[in-house]
């Protein structure tokens, strides 16, 4: 075995191979950029190496200076984890001639499935069933639109060299094929540097399934079974479980030998994954097959009691599969969600900010967060937003979905938006609740997913209301404590008057509405009229921003955390955010769609879509901005003429620039 390893990736999944390789006594090394100087994986490795600027291609994927690195810390081997170089056959062939272990599968079998095409001429020639499509070599746009005729609408355009839902385009209608390939072959050529696609029958109302495999240098290959991975956005998974609800045993074991075959195929061996497409009536193609340690296998690992990246150390150091298929069996069901800094209502668009209170839930035998963030730390526009991988366990399908949403209800996250309540929301939907899974369920529950907010009820602004008022009184404690003369009748905060109790009025907003809750200061607590109604409420504080609430008598936990004039009370499995208005200031707020366009966050200007001086109607595209490794299209918010561009293609724009000069008008 290994006594030193390199970890050429990040966040969480360099996490979790250091959280293994310590309970094997191997001693670990983290890469890092520039933007990642503090970040908790290179907190946790026991030596760390920095090799570069924060753009991925001057570090992360930068060859040379990784490979230098483990020479400089002598280590054996580089385990590349997930995305950046872990499908790179260069780079394992690199780790070879460096005398270095590449802890994955040989560069012949990356090569051999990094093409998508490739990969399917190859399943082809094994017997492995293929989706309906094109996958050659000629990519003239007029020829590739005659191919996406022929297959038949709706088609599926994917880049070929793609991966993690990137380069993926539908196309329903002949007229939208143009656009949908440019955008794919820009993606492809930002993301992997290959604009080459391939197209797919787009299958209607498919599941998505993986199976995870494992082979040795000696000849041996497994399936570890399948994972559900149908709930996506944007072809990128959002929720995946194990094992696939409703898979039958007959079934599972086709799926399993068809992995197999593919990875026999090219000889391959330690973790990959073969995923395949399959259609309504139990029908399954291959899809594309992932060299490398998946960001679902917790999932695995929960329903066979195994650690895979364990497995995958002891083959790369040259020992057998430390079971056979026999031996494998399945324990109970496994979930797992990605808590993403992302906005749901604005097209999951990614957050960035820093993470000023994070609270995961308590991780247990039934609860396990992978993640590479910790309170404090800065989610940054560079890199995939991932806050965590949520998973949890439990014996049958219907107690997992009960665990999982009793353990995003503990999820506490300020400082960036996030996806926790519509994860929620998913999980409780009628159509996952009932196992009737697609790759289309979120829009196909668009209504149930993204109903309009709900009125926030009259329990936040009390809750919110006291927390505010128990706060001023311990402030106020520890003045008094720290003065000259503590015990000053004027530092008390109990509303004495002469004669009366005084009274006041805490305003905050919601949104566009602003409620007001009247506080009248009564004998160990305080009376709080909101809405016309007076409660009796009193507390106390708690740590880490809890409370301990008696609101009417009725007594309940909630969390409290202020962000500058910002409330987030956390209160019975939901986050509501609030501001604190002071009623003696009242902002004006300017704007309005005339002016200008405003980047929604750090990115790159990759195409203008519109010409300076075109009259365009609302929702036009005019130009295109790529950041955190996706394609955001900004368009026009009314009819118009766009008067400027501020940027050109290739330059960098931070958040909240003005992107375009544009004049509101009748086009």
């Amino acid at each position: 075995m290994f006594h030193k390893i390199l970890i050429a990736n990040r966040g969480e999944i360099a996490c979790r191979v250091i959280k293994t390789a310590r309970r094997l006594d191997i001693a670990t090394v983290a890469v890092y950029s520039e933007a990642d100087a503090d970040a908790r994986h290179v907190r946790l490795a026991d030596e760390a190496v920095l090799i570069g600027p924060a753009p991925a291609r001057d570090s992360y994927l930068a060859t040379d200076k990784i490979l230098a690195a483990a020479r400089q810390t002598g280590a054996q081997a580089i385990h590349p984890g997930s995305g950046f170089l872990s499908e790179n056959p260069d780079f394992a062939e690199a780790c070879a001639a460096a005398g270095l272990v590449f802890i994955g599968p040989p560069a012949e079998a990356i090569r051999a499935m990094g093409s998508k095409s490739s990969a399917k001429t190859l399943m082809e020639q094994a017997g492995i069933p293929l989706a309906p499509g094109y996958h050659g070599e000629v990519q003239d746009a007029t020829f590739l639109r005659e191919q996406a005729g022929r297959i038949g609408y709706p088609v599926l355009i994917k880049a070929s060299a793609g991966g993690g839902g990137k380069g993926m385009r539908v196309v329903g209608r002949a007229e939208d094929f143009d656009a949908a390939l440019a955008s794919c072959q820009r993606e492809g050529r930002s993301s992997f540097g290959d604009e080459r696609v391939l197209l797919e029958k787009y299958l209607s109302q498919p599941r998505h399934i993986e199976v995870q495999i494992f082979g040795d240098a000696h000849g041996n290959t497994v399936y570890l079974f399948e994972r559900d991975c149908s709930v996506q956005r944007r072809h990128q998974k959002v929720l995946e479980e194990a094992p696939a609800p409703g898979m039958t045993p007959e079934r599972r074991a086709a799926l399993g030998n068809a992995a197999l075959a593919a990875a026999r195929a090219v000889g391959y061996v330690n973790a990959g994954t073969v995923e395949f497409i399959v259609s309504p009536d139990g029908a399954f193609y291959f899809m594309e097959m992932n060299t490398r340690l998946q960001v679902e296998h917790p999932i695995t690992e929960m329903i066979t009691g195994l650690d895979l990246v364990e497995w995958q150390l002891r083959v790369a150091a040259g020992e057998p599969l430390p079971l056979s298929q026999k031996q494998l069996q399945i324990h109970g069901h496994a979930l797992e969600a990605r808590v993403y800094a992302e906005d749901p209502a604005k097209g999951f668009l990614p957050s960035t900010g820093t993470l000023v209170h994070l609270a995961p839930p308590e991780e247990n035998l039934h609860v396990r967060v992978d993640t590479g963030v910790e309170e404090g730390d800065e989610i940054g526009p560079f890199y995939d937003p991932m806050i965590a991988k949520l998973i949890v366990w439990d014996a049958n399908r219907e107690q997992a979905l009960a665990r999982m949403l009793r353990a995003l209800a503990q999820y506490r996250v300020v400082g960036v938006a996030n996806n926790i309540d519509f994860l929620s929301r998913l999980v409780a939907s009628p159509a996952f609740s009932r196992a009737d899974l697609d790759t289309g369920l979120i829009e196909r529950e668009r209504e149930f997913l993204f109903a309009g907010s709900a009125a926030i009820p009259r329990d936040v602004f009390l809750v919110a209301a006291l927390a505010t008022l128990l706060r001023e009184g311990a402030r106020a404690g520890a003045e008094a404590a720290a003065h000259s003369d503590p015990l000053s009748p004027w530092h008390a905060r109990d509303s004495w008057r002469l004669n009366s109790r005084a009274e006041r009025r805490l305003l905050f907003r919601a949104g566009e509405n602003e409620k007001s809750v009247r506080v009248r200061y009564a004998e160990g607590g305080y009376a709080l009229e909101c809405d016309g109604q007076e409660t009796r409420v009193r507390g106390e504080l708690g740590p880490d921003d809890s409370l301990r609430v008696e609101l009417g008598g009725l007594r309940f936990n909630a969390t409290v955390v202020v962000a500058g004039e910002r409330r987030y009370v956390f209160l019975h499995g939901r986050a509501w955010p609030l501001a604190r208005v002071d009623p003696l200031y009242h902002g004006g707020e300017g704007g309005g769609p005339e002016g200008g366009l405003l980047a929604p966050m750090p990115g790159n200007v990759i195409a203008l879509i519109a010409q300076a001086g075109a009259k365009v109607e609302k929702g036009a595209p005019l130009l295109i901005l790529e950041a955190m490794k996706m394609e955001h299209t900004i368009t026009a918010p009314v009819a118009g003429t766009v008067k400027a561009f501020r940027f050109a293609v290739g330059d960098q724009v931070g958040d909240g620039a003005e992107l375009v000069e544009f004049e509101a008008g009748k086009a």
